[in-house]
């Protein structure tokens, strides 16, 4: 505004001048000449910065330029790392020393029952040579006790990974019921005496085929075909297992008494059934099944995830479930032709392992499983032995707590 008005009293006097030209307003120029700036060349405005006022325009450069914000403190954040947060099996700190505690603690047990069973009761002084007789004899049922556990324990948390089922064991598929039919068939057309032809390493060895084969017809057939299906396979293998144990029912009811109490001799889990001629063969083959199982351990846990995500990864989910299915029907006819059915026992320690290990890595949950179960059947043994009396037929003790354990789970998940 101070500017627009002393331009406009300089054009006044120059028109005075230009009037007058005698007047003395000449004198009065040099402070006209010291007001008014010089002129500038006049300049098209190409750009907005042209049209800006001149009070804008004069101002500092560094004025103009955005002033720079000043470095925020940087916080200090925790790393998840730092409170103990770790990926892989184990999501802390704290469940891996859970898990190495449960090792630790099963592993003592095992050892004091070990020792329970070797050398309580044994009649002879510690360490001489009548008492390491005593207990090599009582070694042969440790060892068919090592055998069982191993083989519970790896078909049973593989089963139920593949058929996404921690209810379920591989029992369901009717490797008792036709363990059952055999033994029955045997006794009622041959008499008591026909006990005997199911013994020997021939024997053993059809017996164990009869049972590999009849899983392996039951999955080609109902898992390979265009509508394979889980569900379907495991609803055959129910109703296949009732039919069997109907027919066992019934040529139980028209056999003699005394064929029938030598028969249910032989259909109780016991431990005393095991002949130690088996062990050859049964060991190195329950070996290699273990370790082909401990080796698809990564391959359990994306089966684990189900037949959608399997896929998705790029992995044969059907192949992959017939591998599985096979090394568990090879497990179950050993364990079951060596001692005799025995149902709730890989239940039993599946459900334990899950919950004390708390982790989806399956060679972290066989392991646990081993130990517990063989916890399980010496703790048993030991107290049949030595308390009650009744010899190795552990079935009664596993039976009963397995039974308890599957109805908590049950009304617990409210479902099947």
């Amino acid at each position: 505004m101070a500017r627009a008005a002393t331009l406009s009293i300089c054009d006044k006097e120059l028109k005075e001048l230009s009037v007058n030209p005698s007047s003395n307003k000449l004198e009065d120029l040099p402070v006209i000449d010291s007001i008014i700036a010089p002129a500038r060349p006049v300049k098209v405005p190409n750009t907005v910065a042209d049209i800006v006022p001149d009070s804008v325009t004069d101002e500092p450069e560094a004025a103009a330029e955005p002033k720079q914000k000043a470095p925020r403190k940087k916080r200090f954040v925790r790393s998840t790392c730092s409170r103990g947060a770790h990926s892989g099996p184990f999501t802390s700190t704290k469940q891996r020393v859970r898990y190495t505690l449960v090792i630790g603690v099963l592993l003592a047990l095992a050892v004091v029952t070990t020792f329970g069973v070797l050398g309580y009761d044994n009649g002879m002084e510690f360490g001489s040579e009548g008492y390491w007789k005593i207990a090599g004899m009582r070694a042969e049922s440790l060892v068919v006790m090592v055998i069982v556990a191993l083989c519970q324990a790896f078909a049973t948390v593989s089963f139920q990974t593949v058929t996404a089922n921690r209810i379920i064991t591989p029992s369901i598929m009717g490797f008792e019921s036709l363990y059952t039919v055999i033994q029955t068939s045997v006794v009622f057309f041959f008499g008591a005496s026909g006990v005997m032809l199911t013994m020997g390493m021939t024997q053993f060895i059809l017996q164990v085929g009869l049972m590999v084969a009849f899983a392996g017809a039951l999955y080609g057939w109902l898992l390979s075909g265009r509508f394979g299906n889980m569900h379907i396979m495991l609803l055959v293998g129910v109703v296949i297992g009732g039919g069997l144990g109907s027919l066992s029912t019934f040529m139980q009811r028209v056999m003699d008494p005394n064929e029938f109490d030598v028969l249910t001799a032989r259909l109780f889990g016991n431990l005393s059934n095991a002949d130690s001629e088996y062990f050859p063969l049964v060991i190195p083959a329950v070996l290699v099944c273990c370790v082909l199982l401990w080796m698809k351990g990564p391959r359990l846990n994306v089966l684990a995830l189900g037949k959608d995500v399997t896929s998705n990864l790029g992995m044969n989910h059907k192949r992959e479930t017939m591998k599985v299915l096979l090394l568990v029907s090879i497990l179950m006819a050993m364990t079951t032709s060596l001692v005799g059915p025995m149902t709730f026992l890989g239940f039993l320690i599946a459900t334990l392992a899950y919950s004390m290990t708390d982790t989806y890595d399956h060679r972290l949950i066989f392991p646990v499983a081993t130990l517990l179960g063989y916890v399980v059947l010496s703790g048993a043994y030991f107290i049949l032995r030595h308390v009650f009396y009744a010899g190795g037929a552990v079935t009664v003790i596993i039976e009963m707590v397995g039974g308890l354990v599957f109805l908590i789970v049950i009304m617990r998940k409210g479902r099947l």
